[in-house]
């Protein structure tokens, strides 16, 4: 069973291969959708999706793992 601390750092590692693809992807989609995104507000965007992607992760492996 992982420990707690595991659990987060496999949450950070998973979720900071998305970060890269979500820069580029809200540099990319959002201007099709008439938002008119500079680089500042992308990163802004992607950083507060990353931490919720990341307290997320790291709620449900707790979840799992209190299960087994």
């Amino acid at each position: 069973m992982q420990s707690k601390t595991e659990s987060f750092i496999e949450s950070i590692l998973n979720t900071a291969s998305g970060f890269v693809l979500s820069l580029f992807l809200v540099n990319t989609v959002l201007p099709f959708y008439g938002f008119d995104v500079k680089p500042g507000q992308s990163l802004e965007i992607v950083l507060i999706f990353t931490v919720a992607s990341v307290c997320r992760s790291y709620i449900w492996r707790r979840v799992f793992n209190k299960k087994h």
